[in-house]
């Protein structure tokens, strides 16, 4: 085993360059795995939100994670964007890994900050509350990253964001500021920036939850053009149960951390063979 000084992540080493791992959740397509989880656990003080997750997703699959609030949904995306550390196991990204790189002598260090940036640049997120640059028109806060953190060109990132922007439907508002934007118009914004950094990996963090019905219907349709047009990778975080079951590949039911309950959204939606399961299925459905 190998220790990070830096995070106290431990890991086989075997594990770490090459995300071989028994036990591994994974999807029945053939080829290495775009996203995997090994053995990850995450906790805060004596609260463990992640207990060892184990879960691979091929390149193109489509997931959609549900489960009970404080289930380790959201957590697992931001533990994969690096916008929080892990306490144990390993996350790899086509094989590379997010906490550890080979040093000059060959061995395992822990990763530095240009490695986890090269790792993560293949990764995009839209967070449900937006988060754009309110003093920005939608065409600046999608030209932003792609200017100042890949080196783009300006007029390049400018064209690539008037396309990114016109695609998903706000060809008409590319010098509105988010104020002037409805909250489904600035989650839209919000793709189209996360798309404007080319990532191999989108995650969508319950993007819908602060819209009403109508504006969440206008976001839906651009993540099913995204997983129709583009082939994306997409790990989505939803309690759209009716949007999940159309659109993913795969369903994960999240419960105390781990995977309960895992496969394709007919079978998971019809006949759960999980207790856990089916109670929080029908819960949602006497919600709705």
């Amino acid at each position: 085993m190998t220790t990070s000084p830096v995070s106290n992540i431990q890991i086989a080493p075997s594990e770490i360059l090459t995300g071989v791992s028994s036990g591994a959740i994974s999807s029945p397509a053939i080829g290495k795995p775009m996203v995997s989880f090994r053995s990850v656990t995450k906790r805060y003080g004596n609260f463990t939100v992640l207990d060892g997750l184990e879960l691979d997703v091929s390149a193109g699959e489509k997931v959609a994670i549900i489960g009970p609030s404080g289930s380790g949904k959201s957590t697992l995306l931001r533990v994969l964007m690096t916008l929080e550390g892990i306490d144990e196991g390993s996350i790899l990204v086509e094989g590379e890994s997010l906490t550890h790189m080979q040093g000059r002598n060959g061995k395992l260090v822990p990763a530095d900050a240009k490695h986890v940036r090269a790792v993560r640049g293949k990764i995009g997120m839209v967070f449900q509350g937006f988060n754009l640059f309110p003093h920005r028109t939608a065409l600046q806060n999608v030209t932003e990253a792609p200017v100042h953190v890949l080196g783009v060109k300006p007029a390049e990132a400018r064209d690539r964001a008037v396309q990114l922007l016109e695609m998903v439907g706000l060809g008409a508002k590319l010098d509105h500021y988010p104020s002037q934007l409805s909250g489904g118009q600035q989650q839209r914004v919000a793709i189209a920036r996360a798309l404007a950094m080319r990532p191999k990996v989108m995650l969508f963090d319950e993007v819908t939850s602060a819209l009403d019905p109508e504006l969440c219907g206008e976001v839906l349709n651009v993540i099913r053009r995204l997983g129709s047009e583009h082939k994306l990778t997409m790990l989505m975080v939803t309690h759209q149960m009716g949007f999940a079951r159309e659109f993913a590949d795969r369903v994960c039911f999240f419960y105390k951390g781990r995977i309960h309950e895992q496969g394709a959204p007919g079978q998971l939606f019809e006949t759960p063979q999980e207790e856990r399961t089916r109670s929080f299925l029908s819960a949602v459905r006497e919600a709705n």
